[in-house]
């Protein structure tokens, strides 16, 4: 496929639960910064009249009735078409005046992905727990998958059309964050982040983010993705664990082997014996599943290269 030379499309992405006190100024800010934008608010089930509201800010409102931040986008990342896609929370803490350097920065390159890094501007923008919980699950992905961002759980980032379409979101909360980072990362696509100010909620707007909840489900997520795109790993780890047990157990048998030379422990010996064979299960199939990830990634590679990059 070739590109041809025109400007290309831009959705914003706004997911919305309970954001009558911010709707209105994240639509008119992001009008006013990306003015050849088109603004989509998916409303997740709000009670508030956020939907009512922000169609009356000029934004183009559709309902998402499956409660939960990854519902929506996969919803979003379904339902519209365009060239580029910033996605945005709708309280009013990311900085309107930076989508045209996220923009451009996807353009320039072309990037598939450029994450907004939050910088915050005042004290009470980034609660100590979610900075901290912030920075533990990102090395966690750091040290797994490899380096993309300093600031993995931003909601702020630009996307390449190829990118959405290929991306199989499967989360349903607020750890499709993660995800995105991971998918970007296992199909070695090209990423940059810039910095990005990062303010306060307005008075009288409530944060959803629930920062033990989500940070376990963060957690289950980044097991299950080291479980299904590093399976020789995961599995080898369980084998190791496995036969480390198995090993241990089985020392004293040895032992009393040795000073008898009798086997006085049938039921440990028998236990150990299990243990191993356990882990040499685990271990082989982890070598099958590697396999059967390598083709999965090639799909979904192929299914990427089938969209045209950014004009």
């Amino acid at each position: 496929m070739t590109t041809s030379a025109r400007e290309p499309t831009i959705a914003v992405l706004v997911p919305c639960y309970n954001e009558a006190v911010t709707i209105e100024a994240v639509v008119r800010d992001f009008k006013q910064h990306l003015p050849q934008a088109t603004i989509y608010v998916y409303d997740n089930n709000s009670k508030d009249g956020t939907a009512e509201l922000a169609a009356a800010a000029g934004a183009v409102v559709r309902r998402e009735t499956r409660q939960g931040k990854g519902h929506v986008m996969r919803r979003m990342f379904a339902d519209i078409d365009a060239d580029i896609y910033v996605m945005v929370d709708g309280d009013d803490t990311y900085d309107a005046a930076s989508a045209p350097a996220l923009v451009a920065k996807l353009r320039e390159g072309p990037l598939d992905l450029v994450n907004g890094a939050r910088i915050d501007t005042a004290v009470a923008a980034y609660r100590p727990g979610h900075r901290f919980g912030n920075w533990l699950l990102t090395s966690l992905v750091i040290n797994i998958f490899g380096t993309a961002s300093k600031d993995m759980l931003s909601g702020y980032k630009a996307m390449s059309r190829r990118f959405v379409k290929s991306f199989p979101a499967l989360s349903t909360g607020f750890e499709i964050e993660t995800e995105l980072l991971v998918h970007a990362l296992e199909l070695k696509l090209p990423a940059g982040e810039i910095d990005t100010p990062y303010q306060e909620r307005p008075a009288g707007s409530v944060s959803k983010l629930r920062t033990f909840h989500d940070g376990a489900r963060i957690l289950r997520l980044i097991a299950r993705q080291v479980k299904e795109e590093r399976p020789l790993m995961f599995f080898s780890s369980v084998a190791g664990v496995l036969a480390l047990i198995s090993i241990g157990i089985f020392i004293p048998v040895l032992l009393d082997y040795y000073r008898t030379g009798l086997v006085l422990r049938f039921p440990t010996a028998i236990l150990s014996l299990g243990l191993m064979l356990a882990a040499m299960m685990s271990f082989f199939s982890g070598m099958v599943l590697d396999t059967v990830t390598r083709g999965r990634r090639e799909l979904k590679r192929l299914r990427y290269l089938a969209y045209d990059p950014v004009p």
